[in-house]
């Protein structure tokens, strides 16, 4: 949800683990309901966003009982959902770029919590357009590697071979870039050569990042992003807060 050190963000405890896991299939079922309905129906073949948000829920450990259902709600006649995708942008302290892309049944109130939230803790929400051409699209494939098994040179041919632009080792992990439209692709060859996954989707990739050195700046940062997470209505915030 919160730029790349999020996999430096660990929950400490097995509760909030699983409360964040919950929520986090509670959004993706949303969006998968709006991919199913706008992007052509329930076949991922023929629905590209359908299929990239099924990459995404796999990469989240949905299991695929969910899926199943949630994508055969969506096709039922008694699901009445009304929601529409909303973009927000701004600054958090310091000028740290934000993100906030929502999906909302109700745009006022998401338009107010997203002000509020940002207001309250040193930032300010702007114009369309104000900071996200600071940031690139990119399909941003996360592989897992907590058991430190995986050979990165194997893993970054595989990814290459898959199709990918780019391959970043880290600590515990590998992260694939793709073009947007070669995600779906790249994730499925890598799925099919048994990878798991910490996270997969398009994301916005910044350009460049800022590094905060106020401690009030990092906690207000901090609690910002918290606040938006836990935002039912925020599906994703990127931002380029250098956490590291």
């Amino acid at each position: 949800m919160s730029g790349h050190s999020k996999w430096h963000n660990i929950q400490k405890t097995k509760g909030a683990q699983d409360a964040k896991r919950a929520q986090a299939f509670t959004k993706i079922a949303r969006e998968m309901i709006v991919a199913v309905k706008e992007g052509g129906g329930g076949d991922p073949n023929n629905n590209s966003r359908l299929a990239a948000v099924i990459a995404k829920a796999k990469a989240a450990n949905m299991p695929n009982d969910n899926i199943k259902r949630t994508i055969d709600k969506a096709l039922g006649a008694g699901d009445t959902s009304n929601w529409e995708t909303i973009t927000y942008e701004g600054y958090g302290p310091s000028g740290v770029a934000v993100i906030v892309e929502a999906m909302t049944d109700n745009r006022n109130r998401t338009a107010s919590e997203v002000r509020h939230h940002s207001g309250k803790y040193g930032g300010n929400m702007g114009t369309t357009g104000c900071v996200s051409w600071s940031f690139d699209k990119k399909g941003v494939i996360v592989i897992n590697n907590e058991d430190n098994e995986l050979d990165e040179d194997a893993v970054m041919m595989d990814a290459l071979d898959a199709g990918a632009t780019d391959f970043e080792p880290g600590d515990e992990l590998f992260e694939v870039y793709t073009a947007p439209e070669d995600f779906q692709t790249v994730f499925d060859k890598l799925e099919q050569s048994g990878y798991k996954f910490i996270s997969a989707q398009v994301e916005m990739v910044p350009q460049n990042y800022i590094k905060l050195t106020s401690e009030d700046d990092i906690k207000n940062m901090t609690k910002m992003l918290d606040m938006f997470e836990d935002n039912d209505d925020v599906q994703n915030v990127w931002h380029n807060w250098d956490q590291d």
